[in-house]
């Protein structure tokens, strides 16, 4: 069976935060863009995506393309290092790990979808369902929707929920102590700085984070790439406290590079290679004795992380949840605190809602 049309879309929709904007420690957005793949065989169609720019999208249609048509449907990681291996003066890092992840889950899906079977099912799994914690908590919320947010994942059986921290450092005791509050002291509280802090900053942080907070996770502390900082605030920072990145982690060799320097590894399945790329992940994970959390996309983390040996849980992000509601039917909302693949429905069991994602389109495009 081989791969006989693909066509590329991208959808931008805007936030709803506060002013029509959301921040966290270093980056200020007013919109999400997905990206989105299918590819099609057999009177088939799966689909992929990742969030990045719009110039995925004609990355996807110019580079990625013309390698994935006439492919073989039963092989996506063979086409996904095809891919990877065209893309190397393009640049692989980045944008192109992105595109190609993208291409990668929407030929798992096919694949599982031509099965008829789940694409949790399709895969080495481990587990049934991936655990989550809520994830938003933006910098710019006013303390009423900070606990109504956070409040509410921990009111839905949801007993993880992190926060952005980091922007302003001085309002964050205020902030932290609302949402302890509105959580309550059974759940845990993550933060993330989105590598807002400098080493020593951070490690001063960690402290009050754990110590005065009850925080048990902290996440990019520093920049992902401040390799020396994260191991210093892993080593030298509470016991109670586990030091987390890997969501900007695009090649094998970036999770390689944080190994020793976090406690948990993350990876996102729309830029770490897909499916393909999370099943190696998975591996190093498991060899070096070290959890893998899932970044985001929680409509594909779901079943993906089914596969992985070594599963921490799932970031259950806000504009992602919001974002794949609006863009797609199908989507899995969380139940006792964890996202279950449906086993009646193939694939990722998604479909898309033409008539109301028209109005977002800023990408079409056939090949």
């Amino acid at each position: 069976m081989k791969v006989d049309q693909v066509d590329i879309h991208a959808f931008t929709v805007p936030t709803d935060g506060p002013d029509g904007v959301e921040q966290d420690g270093t980056l200020t957005w007013d919109s999400t863009t997905m990206v989105l793949v299918r590819v099609h065989s057999e009177g088939e169609t799966g689909l992929g995506y990742t969030y990045g720019d719009v110039s995925v999208a004609s990355f996807i249609e110019s580079k990625l393309s013309p390698l994935v048509l006439g492919a073989d449907v039963l092989s996506p990681p063979a086409v996904t290092e095809k891919m990877f291996t065209a893309i190397r003066n393009a640049g692989r890092p980045g944008l192109g790990a992105m595109a190609v992840s993208a291409v990668d889950v929407a030929l798992w899906d096919l694949k599982a979808r031509l099965a008829g079977q789940p694409l949790a099912a399709v895969l080495p799994r481990f587990h049934d369902e991936v655990p989550v914690y809520g994830s938003g908590g933006f910098t710019n919320y006013p303390l009423r929707r900070l606990g109504e947010q956070l409040g509410g994942w921990v009111g839905q059986g949801i007993g993880r929920v992190k926060l952005k921290t980091s922007r302003e450092p001085a309002a964050d005791p205020g902030r932290l102590s609302a949402v302890r509050d509105a959580i309550g002291e059974e759940s845990q509280l993550f933060v993330d700085a989105n590598g807002a802090l400098t080493p020593k900053e951070a490690l001063y942080w960690a402290r009050r984070f754990h110590d005065e907070w009850g925080v048990t996770w902290f996440e990019e502390p520093v920049s992902s790439g401040e390799l020396d900082g994260l191991r210093l605030v892993r080593e030298r920072g509470p016991g109670g406290i586990e030091i987390a990145a890997g969501e900007y982690a695009f090649v094998p060799r970036d999770f390689t590079n944080l190994l020793g320097a976090v406690d948990c590894l993350q990876a996102d399945v729309t830029r770490c290679g897909g499916i393909t790329g999370v099943l190696t992940v998975s591996g190093l994970s498991a060899a070096h004795q070290i959890d893998l959390s899932a970044h985001c996309a929680p409509a594909v983390s779901a079943h993906a992380f089914c596969a992985v040996r070594r599963l921490r849980h799932l970031e259950y992000f806000h504009d992602h949840v919001r974002l794949e509601s609006l863009v797609f039917d199908g989507t899995l909302s969380p139940k006792g605190g964890a996202l279950r693949p449906d086993p009646a429905r193939p694939g990722l069991g998604l479909t898309v809602k033409w008539p109301d994602v028209e109005r977002y389109r800023v990408y079409p495009g056939t090949t």
